[in-house]
Order: structure tokens, then sequence, then C-alpha cells
């Protein structure tokens, strides 16, 4: 009885100005939550803090906060901040149009956003649910107590410190950024008795300071795991980027016993997308980060581990067992094993771009780094999808994006959706045939010398941004002289071992390799890392499940 009462006078709070849409909120919250919660909802910010004000005079609590974004006289974020005076402890959802999904990732340091959910919502079992579900369960977890943020201090111009944003952001770990120069920052930095002469400075949630943290200090520090917990599994997952997740779902779904290994943040290359339209089942888009958290929350439920900052750098066979090493030189051992380790862009080789990356110059960090640019004239290097979708992501707030082309047009690469998208946008420019020669600035990006491919001319522009979608190199060295590549470094599997009928050199089995089996039993290979692969999101998705079915008749047969 005691339970109930409680539960009775917990409450879901949510506002929106348009009556249709509150209505339609309330509705869905009352059919999943309305025997545990009571749902109130309101219909503008000033008579929800009303609302909150009297709940909190009759002791009830407050468990989420639902707000739409664009409300009248005071909009989501404003209300939301002034409602952490009231509630600190409740957790916090911003209602968006896709058109504002800028200000709600700009939302995660003004009032600590716990999440943001597109409009419409429907299905909200895919779409609603899980994300409440989520939120309640750390709300109860909390003693509905604040939950203290990660801060970072640190330059805007700074390599160390924009890898450090972004590390945190791919890993959807909530933080609060200070500039060095700001009366807040040096505040931090007196506390945590540093001069700022290191930086960047991470204070933890609990409050411990943290100095030029690398990313596995950094990982371990802010709540991520980087130690598995068995010495054994059935399948270890290298890579988290589509194939990697996608493994990693269906292994654990399957019954084995399923570690994923990343280096850096789940979602790869895919989770620093702004919008991917052509993924099946999303007609109105997702995100890359949408798409990745999801992924996550969905292999961990079936029990997969996630291991983040781990870098592997060696794969050894001894027997039955694939022996993967660490960097710190500890490893893990298993059955099996499914490199999906992926791509990475290259590196511009003009000069000054090394000196200037991370102070101008970034590679892939458009989502990290868009609310900077806003009014500013953007470069972006890059003729492929993910140069087109960080295109119309930066061209929302940019003054101008030029878009760079080595080759004569956009259509030898990049999806025609995206090409007529950016023939629209009044504010992008394509220029083909065009390449960054030099890259100058004294501590940050202050101008780009261009060159005309075919007549060989340069001129200077004025550039403060530049982001690079260049090429895609696999992260495979580290195999060299365990298992095959070709000579770009990508994993030769399946067909390509044995095309002229004979098995790859050592292969000692009776059967020819698996159609994703590498040259070594056991090691198969999905996504983009595969030689020859689509390069898309959804076939490395799709070779993701089907590495883990081979696995399956591999294990079977051994």
């Amino acid at each position: 009885m005691a339970q109930a009462a409680d539960a009775a006078r917990t409450v879901i709070l949510t506002v929106d100005d348009d009556p249709g849409v509150s209505r339609a909120v309330a509705r869905d919250l009352r059919r999943r939550y309305g025997e545990s919660y009571r749902i109130v909802r309101a219909e503008s910010g000033e008579s929800a803090l009303d609302a909150l004000r009297e709940l909190k005079l009759r002791g009830d609590l407050v468990a989420v906060i639902l707000a739409d974004y664009r409300m009248p006289q005071m909009n989501g974020i404003e209300f939301l901040e002034r409602a952490m005076d009231v509630y600190p402890g409740a957790r916090r959802v911003l209602l968006t149009a896709y058109a504002d999904t800028s200000a709600a990732i700009d939302a995660i340091n003004v009032v600590d956003l716990d999440h943001y959910l597109l409009k419409p919502w429907d299905p909200p079992e895919e779409k609603l649910y899980p994300v409440l579900d989520d939120l309640l369960q750390a709300w109860k977890c909390s003693d509905f107590k604040p939950v203290p943020s990660t801060k970072v201090v640190g330059h805007r111009f700074s390599a160390r410190s924009s890898e450090v944003r972004e590390f945190l952001a791919r890993n959807q770990v909530p933080y609060r950024w200070y500039s060095a120069d700001e009366p807040e920052g040096q505040r931090l930095l007196a506390a945590a008795g540093q001069d700022g002469r290191r930086l960047p400075l991470v204070v933890t949630p609990e409050g411990d300071p943290l100095v030029e943290p690398d990313p596995p200090e950094l990982a371990a520090r802010v709540g991520l795991a980087t130690t598995p917990t068995a010495d054994f599994y059935d399948l270890v997952v290298i890579g988290g980027g589509p194939a990697g997740l996608g493994a990693a779902v269906y292994g654990a779904s399957e019954g084995l016993r399923t570690v994923l290994v990343e280096r850096s943040a789940t979602g790869g290359q895919a989770g620093q997308s702004s919008r991917i339209e052509n993924y099946l089942g999303f007609p109105d888009g997702v995100s890359g980060a949408q798409l990745t958290d999801r992924a996550r929350r969905q292999a961990a439920k079936f029990g997969a581990e996630i291991l983040t900052a781990r870098e592997v750098t060696g794969l050894e066979v001894s027997g039955s067992a694939r022996i993967v090493r660490f960097a710190d030189g500890s490893a893990v051992a298993a059955h099996s094993v499914i490199l999906a380790t992926g791509v990475q862009y290259r590196e511009l080789p003009a000069p000054g771009t090394d000196e200037l990356a991370g102070c101008g110059v970034f590679y892939g960090s458009a989502l990290t780094e868009a609310a900077s640019c806003q009014g500013q004239d953007v470069y972006i290097v890059g003729g492929a999808n993910s140069a087109g979708q960080a295109a119309m992501y930066l061209a929302r707030g940019a003054k101008s994006v030029t878009l760079l082309v080595r080759g004569p047009s956009l259509s030898a690469s990049m999806s025609h959706y995206l090409i007529q998208q950016i023939e629209e946008a009044p504010n992008i420019t394509v220029r083909p045939r065009t390449v960054v020669d030099a890259a100058h600035g004294e501590g940050r990006l202050e101008r780009l010398t261009l060159r005309d491919v075919d007549t060989g001319e340069c001129e200077e522009v004025d550039a403060g941004w530049l982001f690079v979608f260049i090429g895609a190199a696999p992260l495979t060295d580290w195999l060299d002289g365990t298992v095959l590549r070709d000579e770009r470094g990508f994993i030769l599997a399946g067909p390509d071992l044995t095309a002229d009928g004979t098995p790859p050199a050592g292969w000692e089995l009776d059967r020819p390799p698996y159609h994703l089996e590498t040259n070594v039993p056991g090691v198969f290979v999905a996504g983009d890392a595969r030689a020859e692969s689509a390069k898309r999101v959804a076939s490395a998705v799709g070779e993701g499940a089907m590495a883990v079915m081979l696995v399956h008749r591999y294990l079977e047969q051994s």
C-alpha cells in the first residue's frame, strides 16, 4: 500500500502549447505509465511552473518533465532551466522538430538535458517508451537527487580540448563546457589547483579533477565500461560501428556470450552523421547519434558487454581460442571473432593542416562544432554522403558552406537525394575540381589556399572552419601477418580468398572459408573494413547479422 501511495504521488509532467500535441503526449504517457505515475499536462511554460510549485508544496515527486522546444513567451529550454530550481532531480526531455536538433544539443550544456525526442514520436513503442523507461529507471536509482555532470575546461581552438569534447559527445556523456578564459572556467581551474597551462581539465561528477586525461582514463572515470568481466567469450566483436553493433545485437540475442570492443566511441563514421535518410524503416531520417544510441541500448538489453576506449593491437590463434590483445598488454579470448573495425577519414595532405587539426581543421566533427559555426563561412572537403550530410547540417546556422570536390561533380559518390537537397540549399556552394593546397593560421585556422585541379591556379580565401571527409582508410594495420588484406589494407574474406578455387595458404580445414570468414578459421569480417564492401549503413548492419549466423555454423562444426 505504501508503494502504491508513493507511485500515485509521483508525476510525469508534459508541457506543449499546441493543445492537440499536448493531449497526444499525455494520452501516450497514460497508456503506458498511467497505472504507476500521475500524468500532468500543461499548455504553457508559466502554467507548468505553477503546477510544479503546487506539486512541491504538496510534497509530490516529479520523475520526468517533457517540454516542447517551440513555445511562445518561454521556450522549452527556458522552462526547463526554471523547472530545475523546483525539481532539480527530475529527468528532462526536450521535444523538438528536426530543424531544432542543434538547439537540443546545446541544451545539454544549459539544462543538463537527459534526452531530446523528435516529433512525431510515433510509434511510441519504438521512439518514446524505451527512452522514458530508461529515464525512469535512472531517476529511481538517483534517490531523487540532481545528478552532477562532467565539466570540461579548455580552449575552443585546442586540439586536445576538441578531442575530449568529441569523445564525450559521441559517447553521449552529458558535460558542461567552460572556456578557460571565462570566470567560471577560471574558478574551476583554481579549485583544481591548476593555472591553465595544462588543458583540458575534466571534473568528474564526483568532483575529481583530471588534467589532460587520455581516453581510457576519461572513459573509466565518467562511467563507461573499459574492462571485460570475463577472460573467455563465445564472440568478441572488434569495432562499434553499425556492423559491430549489429553483430553484438544478434550475437547476444541468440545466446552467445558477446563482448564488443571499441577504441573510441560506438557508431563509427555513421554515428557522426547528422542525418541518415536512406536507412530502411526511418522515412523521416534519423541522426547517427540516435541510431547508435538505440543500437547500443538494444545490444546491452540482450546482455552484450560494450567496452569503450580499448585499443586492440593484436590477434593470435591458440588452438581453438582466438586471443585479442590490447594496447595495455591485457587480453581477452573467445571461440570466434568478428572484425568490424570500419574505416577512418584520410588526413588531408596539404601543408599546415596537421598543425591546425582541432584548431579549425576537423575530421568528421561537424556535430560537435556546429554551434560554434553560427554565422561563419565554412568549407568542407569531400564529395561522398558524409560530406553532403555535414554540409546540410552546418548550413542551418552557417553564413555559407562551400563544398570542395576533387571530381567534376557530386554524382559519382553522393546519393541522389543529398545532391538534390544541396542544390536547393541557398547558402551551399559546390566547387568541383578544387582542392585545398595549404592551410594557414597562428594557433587557429585563418586562411586556405585553394587550387584548381585543371588549371593549377591558386587563390587564398579567409576561412576559420574546415571539415574534412575524404576517402576511407581501414583500421587494419594491427592484423599484419595474421589476417590477409588487399593492397589498400581492406580484409579479404570468403570468395576473395579462393578466387582460383584453392584455399588460402595455411588453411587446414576440409571446407572453403565461409562467405565472411577470413583466412583464419573462426575470424570473420563485416562492414566497411571488408574488401569490396558496399560502404553503406544498411549493408554493414546486414553483414554484422550474417557474420553471427556464420559464427554459429563455425561453432557447430568445431
